[in-house]
């Protein structure tokens, strides 16, 4: 197996399931690969946010001046997006090694997709000699591969209903889950406004440092710039983060906690901070892509991100109709999804993903339908998210709006090729 698509395909091929909860197995391993940080290490989890928390924590970091490594999942478009090394994504090749250590180290234990690819990818940033390292946990906390890390500071962002039948049916049991990152005696950041109880009762019980938003630590803001203030540190006169998203100032206020809370071992000065905050960059959150049309990419795909979804959009202005392309997995509260967003709609594209979880787009132009929440929409179905889009770049006039929403699958299909935007103009814009 010479390439990292040899290995990824070896990685599909090893376990019967996509999803096996539990640390053991992926901890046997990581125990004889020897996988130790020797420097401080911030592990984000959350229902939404932990994409945009890893990016303004790296970025602010590297304005810093600091070596950063950062493993955040999925990707977009291709595997390697998922480890930054220094602010950018490592060369394919650079992994086969460590795929190749995780083998040799397996000695005949199963490991799932997810976990023998956090484990190559792990020992890839052990080795890069990184002076900070950022972790983003995939599903839960408790018993996600990630956690087998320990880390310096924790950090949990915002808490919903998502992965139910893995974490529970309520936010209690799923902050319970969130908060298995969590480790004694060290910082415990939350930055959801309004916790699940399970998460602060944990953090008590273990003897963690907690830092809650609006006891620990604030933000508050105007229409021109913002400020924070913490454990005796101010940050005033912010201009807003360059991600997009009233939510963007809950994150970062979690972000600069986090920091705070590591300045003894990660000094940050407060012109990184402004540096960092104004040139962060995360595609498919919240993304707008210049021209007429108005062109947004979003990876909401629960109801909770899609409510900040509509909100994004609702102060985006008028716009004379809304093109939906939407694609997303069938163990999704989808009917949520589209009575959330039913508001905005005046013409959907339904479309199919390459992958066996996904609903189709038949099925989901049929559930928008039982809904009956806007009867009488336009609403078409299309073989991926490429044809969809091209099928709205083509209806829509250059006043209207087009927003690309839903999986990761739906977003990375129409940026495989490029930007969107020169898509759009190869499709007649």
């Amino acid at each position: 197996m010479d390439t990292l698509q040899d290995w990824l395909a070896h990685c599909e091929r090893l376990h019967p399931k996509t999803i096996d909860m539990g640390l053991d197995r992926v901890r046997e391993v990581a125990q004889r690969m020897d996988l130790r940080f020797a420097c401080p290490v911030i592990t984000v989890a959350g229902t939404n946010g932990k994409g945009s928390t890893c990016a303004m924590l790296e970025a602010i970091a590297l304005e810093a001046g600091w070596r950063t490594g950062v493993y955040t999942s999925p990707h977009l478009v291709h595997f390697q997006e998922r480890c930054r090394i220094r602010g950018e994504a490592v060369d394919p090749q650079a992994l086969v090694p460590h795929f190749a250590r995780v083998e040799a180290a397996r000695q005949g234990v199963t490991l799932t997709y997810f976990e023998f690819t956090t484990l190559a990818i792990l020992d890839l940033m052990v080795a890069s000699g990184l002076d900070v390292a950022i972790l983003e946990v995939g599903l839960g906390g408790r018993l996600d591969a990630v956690n087998v890390v320990d880390p310096d500071c924790a950090v949990i962002t915002s808490i919903d209903l998502d992965h139910m039948e893995f974490l529970g049916p309520d936010r209690e049991s799923i902050g319970r889950e969130k908060a298995g990152i969590l480790r004694a005696g060290r910082p415990a950041v939350v930055s959801d406004p309004v916790p699940p109880q399970s998460v602060v009762a944990q953090a008590e019980a273990l003897g963690a440092d907690l830092w809650l938003l609006g006891r620990d630590f604030n933000f508050s803001g105007d229409k021109q710039q913002w400020a924070w203030a913490g454990r005796g540190r101010r940050y005033p006169g912010l201009a807003y983060p360059a991600l997009r998203g009233a939510n963007q100032l809950v994150n970062a206020s979690g972000v600069l906690a986090a920091l705070t809370a590591l300045r003894e071992r990660l000094p940050v000065t407060a012109q990184a901070v402004r540096n960092g905050l104004a040139l962060v960059e995360l595609p498919g959150r919240f993304q707008i892509v210049p021209g007429q049309p108005a062109l947004v990419l979003d990876v909401a795909h629960n109801p909770h991100s899609v409510a900040a979804l509509v909100a994004n959009l609702d102060a985006m202005g008028f716009y004379p109709t809304t093109h939906l392309v939407f694609g997303a997995m069938g163990d999704k509260d989808l009917e949520a999804m589209l009575q959330r967003v039913a508001p905005l709609a005046d013409r959907w594209y339904f479309c199919d993903l390459p992958t066996p979880r996904a609903e189709t787009a038949v099925g989901l132009k049929a559930r928008w339908e039982v809904l009956a929440a806007r009867p009488g929409l336009p609403a078409s179905t299309h073989a991926g998210p490429r044809e969809a889009l091209a099928a709205a770049v083509a209806a829509a006039d250059p006043a209207d709006r087009i927003v690309v929403f839903g999986s990761f699958f739906t977003v990375g299909g129409v940026l495989a090729d490029g930007t969107p935007r020169l898509q759009a103009r190869h499709l007649g814009t």
